[in-house]
Formats: C-alpha cells, sequence, structure tokens
C-alpha cells in the first residue's frame, strides 16, 4: 500500500484546512485509516481514525473541531480541521492498517502551521 497525503499549508488562528491521503496498491485489504501529528519535540501522537465502516475516534485536543472521513470507493481518507489552534501546528501523516500485514503503513507527512 502506498499514501499520498496533501493539504497541509499555513493557516491562521481559527481557520480550516482540510487534508487529504490516497491510497493505492493492495487498496482492498485496508482496514483502519487514520491521521497522526508530530509536533517539534514532541512524540507522534493519534490525531483520529476511522474504521472501514464509518466509525470515528478522536483524541480530546480536537474532539468537535476536527472530522475524519474516508471514501472507500477512492480509498482516501480526509481531515477536515476547522478552529485551528497553534498548538495544532505539526507534520500530519496518514496511516492504515491492513488485514494482511501487521505493521500499519505510512505516508509522507504534509505540514500544518497555524500562526498569525
Amino acid at each position: 500500500v502506498q499514501l499520498q497525503a496533501s493539504g497541509g499549508g499555513l493557516v491562521q488562528p481559527g481557520g480550516s484546512l482540510r487534508l487529504s491521503c490516497a491510497a493505492s496498491g493492495s487498496i482492498s485489504s485496508i482496514d483502519v485509516m487514520g491521521w497522526y501529528r508530530q509536533a517539534p519535540g514532541k512524540q507522534r501522537e493519534l490525531v483520529a481514525q476511522i474504521t472501514r465502516g464509518g466509525s470515528a475516534a478522536y483524541v480530546d485536543a480536537v474532539k468537535g473541531r476536527f472530522i475524519i472521513s474516508r471514501d472507500n470507493a477512492k480509498s482516501a481518507v480526509y481531515l477536515q480541521m476547522n478552529s485551528l489552534k497553534p498548538e495544532d501546528t505539526a507534520v500530519y501523516y496518514c496511516r492504515v492498517t491492513t488485514y494482511t500485514r501487521a505493521a500499519p503503513y505510512w505516508g509522507q507527512g504534509t505540514l500544518v502551521t497555524v500562526s498569525s
């Protein structure tokens, strides 16, 4: 499975961004799709993830502001980020798990910078 993430950029506090991640390869084996982030000097953390059936989970810090969705037909996952805060600044990574491999697949990161 190969993952291609896009949509990062510079946004002012209170603004919005939408991240996209498209999967290719053995897409029929994809189970959970999600987004992680890593801020400077911090460990990578889970932001949100969504199952093939559409059940979503979020880290407390983004609940009510971020929305994760997926399009199984397009093998894509999205992260709509609203009311962005400076503390949301990080490199965001797309991650998927599959039925056929224990280790997850990671996309390249996309930088989100929230600053005035």
